[in-house]
């Protein structure tokens, strides 16, 4: 996005020129005079600028005025600073991303798994309410910005929409599993050429970008980890929430993130270790879905070594089925092997074993060409 002159305004780390907040829009002709502060001249004295300041400062100052909706931060969604950036961009302002060796920002990240959710539940939420409103990049954007760019801003604001797939592959793969049925063409046939080809290209680029960047194979590996999670439960719920009030059936609220942290917490954060120690459906749900992938695998590999069953035709499936397992390796962690308080509490162990086995049982038992 940011060779399309669209870099996402994502509320910290930005500068803004002040023409561009107050609404200007661009023009070549717009210079810059760096000591415009200097040479101003105000000959007011010094109670008219104490009750100036009284004006500036209330709470009513932005009444009557442009103010939040076409001027300054646009609200009126969890995330004003996509909308304003966005407005901005379409009023002919370029943004750029730069990075400096130096650390720019600096400030408190979401310490635990439940936080970091919440927050990803609150964005992926307010973006797709900008996709839906009159903002929506492919309308507001029309002739004011370019096509890539208008593509690239919804790359963002469909993350929402985008965990219905996830969650297809991440429940459809086992259940085909325990019925035996192909979901891809098999490993022999010439057909499995372009799945292959999507998969492996996309993630050899992937893990290429974050080598060059300074990251490691581990952040990388990690990182897809957190997508999964986030892609099955924050995007799923904040899809839910936002159809829901569309619908009228509620209205916005918008959910704090805590930035308080016990020692014990902290430690866990600064060792890399997720921490799961929350009851929240988040976790059921997650926890869930990593024994379901479980079980079929298990059974799968089971069904190849004891009983000599013909599998070859779900070797695709298996595979995918292999990474799922891997990419959860901290949830049967946290559900088996921890003891401290970062764990997944038993109520959701338990939980989560009961409804994967109800649903493995399910698949198992009902009749495929039905």
């Amino acid at each position: 996005m940011g060779g399309y002159g669209v870099a996402l305004y994502c509320g910290t780390g930005c500068f803004h020129r002040r023409m561009s907040l107050c609404g200007s829009k661009y023009s070549k002709e717009y210079k810059v005079s760096w000591d415009w502060e200097m040479r101003k001249e105000d000959n007011r004295t010094v109670y008219e600028l104490e009750e100036a300041s009284k004006v500036l400062a209330n709470c009513d100052y932005e009444k009557g005025t442009l103010w939040g909706k076409e001027m300054g931060l646009i609200y009126g969604c969890p995330v004003e600073d996509i909308v304003t950036g966005l407005t901005i961009q379409c009023r002919g302002w370029k943004s750029v991303y730069y990075n400096p060796d130096n650390t720019a920002f600096q400030g408190v990240a979401p310490p635990t798994l439940d936080i970091a959710l919440v927050q990803f539940t609150r964005w992926s939420d307010g973006m797709f309410q900008i996709f839906l409103s009159k903002y929506c990049p492919f309308m507001y954007g029309h002739n004011k910005i370019k096509l890539g760019a208008q593509m690239g801003y919804c790359v963002y604001l469909l993350w929402a929409p985008s965990s219905l797939p996830h969650l297809y592959y991440a429940i459809a793969l086992p259940f085909s599993l325990f019925q035996g049925i192909p979901l891809f063409p098999q490993v022999s046939s010439v057909w499995l050429i372009p799945f292959a080809y999507v998969f492996i290209s996309k993630n050899v680029f992937s893990v290429a970008e974050a080598l060059i960047h300074g990251s490691t194979f581990k952040a990388w590996w990690n990182l897809q980890r957190i997508w999964v999670l986030r892609r099955t439960t924050s995007f799923f719920f904040a899809f839910i929430d936002c159809i829901v009030r569309q619908l009228g059936l509620s209205q916005t609220m918008f959910t704090l993130t805590a930035k308080v942290v016990t020692k014990d917490v902290s430690k866990r954060y600064r060792e890399e270790i997720m921490d799961f120690g929350s009851t929240s459906i988040v976790f059921t749900v997650i926890s869930t879905l990593a024994m379901v992938n479980l079980l079929s695998l298990v059974g799968i590999v089971l069904e190849m070594f004891l009983w000599g069953s013909d599998t070859r035709k779900l070797m695709s499936q298996v595979v995918l089925c292999g990474l799922m397992v891997s990419v959860n390796a901290p949830v049967y962690e946290a559900l088996f092997l921890r003891k401290d308080k970062g764990r997944i509490p038993e109520s959701v162990m338990f939980r989560s074993i009961g409804l994967a086995s109800l649903a493995c049982f399910w698949a198992f038992r009902v009749d495929p060409s039905m």
